[in-house]
Order: structure tokens, then sequence, then C-alpha cells
């Protein structure tokens, strides 16, 4: 595979990466204590710190990626960030099975994420980002 079409594919990688942590985010500005009273009803241990941590890392982290600025770091704790929000959130096998379906469906998304924000971990952010502007300088 050429150069500029591995830079392309990890660029619109990061974009559609951070098209998931960037809203929820801002989502969790807008509504805190809506997100609150959902972390308290799945058991997060303190509820409003779990939703500002979780605030802060999708937005700074998702914005992160989205430049291509410490893209590793940032990859490692969105991935670390969302299995373990996985575990909370999406818990289907202790669900009726009528529900356990969707969640688990959610939950495995959330692997597959966490994989390929592993994958920017390991090889970077591509040519077109700021890391590689960094390294060039």
């Amino acid at each position: 595979m050429n150069n500029s079409l591995q830079d392309t594919l990890a660029l619109v990688g990061r974009m559609l990466l951070a098209w998931l942590f960037v809203p929820a985010g801002f989502g969790k500005i807008a509504g805190f204590s809506g997100a609150v009273g959902y972390a308290t009803s799945v058991g997060l241990p303190l509820p409003e710190v779990g939703v500002a941590v979780g605030l802060l890392i999708e937005l700074v982290g998702g914005l992160l990626l989205l430049v291509g600025f410490m893209v590793r770091p940032a990859a490692v704790l969105l991935a670390f960030f969302t299995l373990v929000a996985s575990f909370f959130f999406h818990a289907y096998w202790s669900l009726p099975a009528d529900q356990a379906m969707m969640q688990q469906l959610m939950f495995n998304k959330n692997l597959a994420i966490s994989g390929g924000l592993l994958a920017f971990a390991a090889f970077g952010a591509g040519r077109w980002s700021l890391d590689a502007k960094r390294q060039r300088v």
C-alpha cells in the first residue's frame, strides 16, 4: 500500500474515532446531571467524579486523536476508558434475554473500537498529523 493511501486511511480513521468521543464529551457537558443519573443507575462508584473524568477523557482524548497530537498516549487512554466503561454500561451478562442482545452488541462494538485505538497506539497517527510534523522539525 502506498504512503499516500496509508496516510489518508490513518487520517480518516482518526476522524471516525474522534466522531464517537468528541460529541460524547460535549454531551456530558450539556447533560451532566442526566449522565450522573445514568451512571448512578448502573452502579458506577462516585458517579459525579466518573462522569467528569469520562467527559475529560472523551473530549480531550478525542480532540487529540482528531488533530493527531500525542496520539499514542491518547489512544491508550481512550482504549482503556472504553473497555472499563463497557463493563459498567453494557453488562449484557446480567440482563434479561430480551435486553441482552443490544447490550452485547454495544459491548462488542466497544471491544472493536478499543482494538482500533490500540492500533493507533502501536503504529502512530500517520504522516498527516501534528505528531508527524513535530518529528520532522
